[in-house]
């Protein structure tokens, strides 16, 4: 009995994807629980997998097609054994007439799959695929695997004719724009055919490159324009002294490695001062639904982090419960599996509240842009030595610009206003942040 494959629901807001990998081919024996195809969404990939044992007869969808949640993929043949006997001899005739056509198999580097795009960019570049460390828990090598490792082997490329190669950089965005790119220079390939199916369109000899819009980048640019035209948003401004938070840092830091196994941070000490602010301030905590503000009395903090494609924003939950080094291990975790392409769409859903860090890549001051349906976002800076007046006194201290962009429907200026300062109190006096962080 053939039992169809099809889309599954992709999670809130996600109704299509696109076609990513085949890692069964057809007519190979499948059992319950294999992973057949990976889909790719704006958000994260999904992994579609066999609900029963026998064998893919039939791939309707090829990869680089977009699919709709309920869109039928292939068909399994369940019970069915793949066949080793050779089938008797059929006249010339009547194979020509019996051959169906196949679709197109997953591009290998022996016994890995390779993703088209992955393929694509090593061929361009000239970079040997048998070299390229996969982090896909299926062992399929990625775009992000030969990026990784073009930047990684830049430094140890022989001399010879070459290009400049704009890479995206693999590290926490401090914005709600596209991450920096990392300049890598790498060996110039001639001009490779685009294969059909891939969503990248690339001229590499010539003065300008058309890339095309990849669906997360699609996404992203229509949700900022969003956020700007459904929400009245406003910005306000406030300048940290850091000094407490540094000293703790540098006189802890060796003893909170060695016991928890991961470094203290700047981001835990702002998430708990975050939290000690929005109990302060309730309505920075809260969304517009229709005609009413819903209030919420928990804290699910998004930490936004840059990926190749663009922002994703994985949700820190209960944050308000959490110590400092579950803080750190916990973002460090969701920052490291961005990258790797390894959230689950429950891990970007639901959060209240977003802190984003551009001082990382030494932004100075900027406007972070809401998260919607969240009505508030922080924004960190990068640390510089300026003087100030202490006392009566010019000194020199370490001092860091944060941004609140706030919807002004239902968060007054005033209102704002008093939550930065909150948020600057309790940084500057980091003992607070126990009692109300």
């Amino acid at each position: 009995m053939e039992v169809e494959i099809r889309v599954p629901v992709l999670g809130e807001s996600i109704v299509d994807a696109v076609i990513a990998t085949w890692l069964k081919h057809q007519g190979d024996a499948v059992s319950k629980g294999d992973v057949l195809v990976e889909l790719e969404t704006d958000k994260v990939n999904v992994e579609v997998s066999a609900e029963q044992n026998g064998v893919l007869e039939k791939i309707v969808k090829q990869e680089g097609d977009v699919v709709a949640v309920g869109d039928v993929l292939g068909f399994i043949e369940e019970g069915k054994e793949v066949s080793t006997g050779t089938p008797p001899e059929t006249p010339a005739v009547q194979q020509s007439s019996a051959v169906q056509p196949q679709p197109m198999p997953a591009a290998t580097d022996g016994q890995r799959p390779v993703s088209p795009l992955a393929r694509r960019i090593a061929d361009e570049y000239n970079v040997d695929l048998s070299q390229v460390k996969s982090t896909s828990p299926h062992g399929r090598v990625t775009r992000e695997d030969v990026i990784s490792y073009m930047q990684e082997s830049a430094t140890q490329q022989a001399p010879g004719p070459s290009t400049t190669v704009t890479t995206p950089s693999m590290q926490t965005v401090g914005n709600l724009s596209s991450a920096p790119a990392v300049e890598t220079r790498v060996r110039e390939a001639p001009p490779v055919p685009v294969a059909p199916g891939l969503s990248i369109q690339v001229e590499p000899r010539g003065r300008e490159e058309r890339v095309r819009l990849s669906r997360r980048r699609q996404t992203i640019a229509q949700r900022l324009v969003e956020a700007q035209h459904t929400a009245a948003m406003l910005t306000t401004f406030n300048e940290i002294d850091m000094s407490a938070v540094m000293e703790i840092r540098n006189r802890r830091k060796e003893s909170f490695r060695e016991r928890y196994g991961v470094s203290l941070g700047f981001m835990s000490f702002f998430t708990k001062a975050v939290v000690g602010a929005l109990k302060a301030f309730p309505r920075l905590n809260a969304e517009i639904q229709d005609n009413e503000m819903v209030l919420k009395y928990y804290y699910d903090i998004g930490i936004a982090v840059g990926v190749e494609e663009g922002l994703v924003v994985p949700v820190l939950r209960d944050a308000d419960r959490k110590t400092f080094a579950e803080i750190e291990r916990e973002i460090a975790d969701l920052a490291k599996r961005a990258r790797e392409n390894r959230l689950t769409l429950a891990e970007l859903q639901g959060g209240t509240f977003t802190i984003t860090n551009g001082g990382v890549f030494g932004s100075l001051l900027s406007t972070p842009i809401l998260n919607a349906p969240q009505v508030g976002i922080l924004g960190m800076h990068k640390i510089e030595q300026r003087p100030v007046v202490v006392n009566g006194q010019i000194v020199i201290r370490p001092m860091m610009y944060v941004a609140l962009s706030y919807d002004h429907r239902i968060v007054d200026g005033m209102e704002a206003v008093q939550f930065l300062v909150k948020v600057k109190e309790l940084a500057e006096d980091p003992e607070t942040l126990l009692l109300e962080g």
